[in-house]
């Protein structure tokens, strides 16, 4: 059924659709909307789960954590500082192996006060175990959510569903809301063997020495790259259901069958805009590839060396900024193609911080430069006011 849906409603409906158990959250601008109506969905009978109000964006994962371990299907949502104050409960989630599923509004992190769009408060996460997707358009938030859970629940890994503040939770978009049947049959109760039970009293998370703590991170790792094998047929098997699907890496060329000088990565909603670039550039004679990254954890880096490989030429727009190096989605871009004889050179750009708009002028500058300059030693702005 086509519905037109707020970004933060399109994820409390995936919420309800996944038929979640235990919900926890503390409300930060943009999240609230998110919490706001699951709260309404809940005491409204709708959603039959338990709603834990609690006082802090920690105790809101700490609840989530405790209710993921006696087996229920669990879900929070954070932002900025409030993902901030989650740290400590990020990696025990990860580390006790429950796939909690989060929807994390990207916003700037202060000072100076900010709550608009930036991509540092998840990005600065991704060692804490966590699976990270970052989403596009308001379509992608929903459907990203019901990939999450699946995904979650068969490599007992959590995951964090990435959406842009404002560009995309405060966007109305026509959204198909996939039907009850469906998504049941995609996605069936979680069901582990290994839980928190008064009637079978188990010891969990005891403390780990050096004997055995090193074999706990292995195998986290290993579920990493399970994630990433098993990535392609569940996105297959959800195409296949829904009619939509989201590659990990998503090549969108000028024209089919040709390939440009340059190819420009981006993440999260910047992508729309860069289809619009693309198609303008085009029209005047500078053809660019587009290439959408989606997943960062497990980071898909052969997948990327496959598709950029090809090109002379990458430019990465990252609205995100790793103080002392740079752009964060360009580093990992550069370290996955160090491997390569033959690589391209990448001009590594940051844009849009704090919810500063990146406009189709701005992708056609950072193209233009691409083209028309020699590979740069050093870190690249975009919009930036002199």
């Amino acid at each position: 059924m086509r519905r037109v849906l707020e970004g933060s409603h399109a994820v409390s409906c995936a919420v309800d659709l996944a038929r979640v158990q235990v919900i926890s959250a503390y409300p930060i601008t943009p999240q609230t909307h998110i919490v706001e109506r699951l709260a309404e969905l809940v005491a409204d009978g709708v959603l039959d789960a338990k709603y834990v109000r609690v006082e802090s964006e920690h105790s809101a994962l700490a609840a989530v954590i405790g209710a993921a371990s006696a087996g229920a299907r669990t879900f929070t949502a954070s932002s900025s500082h409030g993902l901030a104050l989650m740290h400590e409960m990020l990696h025990w989630a990860a580390g006790a192996r429950l796939p909690v599923v989060m929807a994390e509004v990207n916003r700037a992190l202060g000072p100076g006060w900010n709550i608009w769009a930036d991509q540092t408060d998840s990005l600065a996460q991704r060692d804490t175990g966590w699976m990270q997707v970052y989403c596009e358009d308001v379509q992608e938030v929903l459907d990203s959510i019901l990939l999450a859970y699946k995904l979650a629940e068969q490599v007992s890994l959590p995951m964090m569903v990435a959406l842009d503040a404002f560009f995309l939770s405060h966007t109305y978009e026509p959204v198909d809301v996939p039907d009850q049947q469906a998504v049941d049959a995609f996605l069936p109760p979680w069901t582990p063997t290994e839980i928190l039970d008064t009637r079978d009293p188990r010891a969990f998370h005891q403390l780990a020495s050096p004997d055995y703590y090193m074999e706990f991170r292995y195998k986290m790792q290993q579920a990493m790259e399970e994630a990433l094998r098993l990535y392609p047929a569940l996105d297959a098997e959800y195409g296949g259901r829904f009619g939509r699907s989201y590659p990990m890496v998503q090549l969108v060329p000028f024209r089919e069958g040709a390939r440009a000088p340059l190819a420009l990565v981006t993440t999260g909603s910047v992508t729309g805009t860069a289809r619009v670039a693309q198609e303008e550039l085009g029209r005047r004679g500078t053809p660019v590839d587009l290439v959408k990254l989606r997943l960062f954890r497990p980071f898909p880096q052969a997948e990327v060396r496959r598709v950029l490989e090809p090109y002379e030429r990458v430019a990465v727009i990252d609205r995100n900024l790793s103080f002392g190096y740079g752009g964060i989605f360009a580093q990992e871009i550069q370290a996955a193609l160090a491997r390569l004889e033959r690589r391209p050179a990448v001009y590594p750009f940051v844009a849009g911080l704090g919810g500063r708009d990146i406009t189709p002028q701005t992708i056609s500058a950072v193209v233009e430069r691409s083209l028309g300059e020699a590979p740069p030693e050093d870190l690249l702005w975009a919009g930036l006011k002199e």
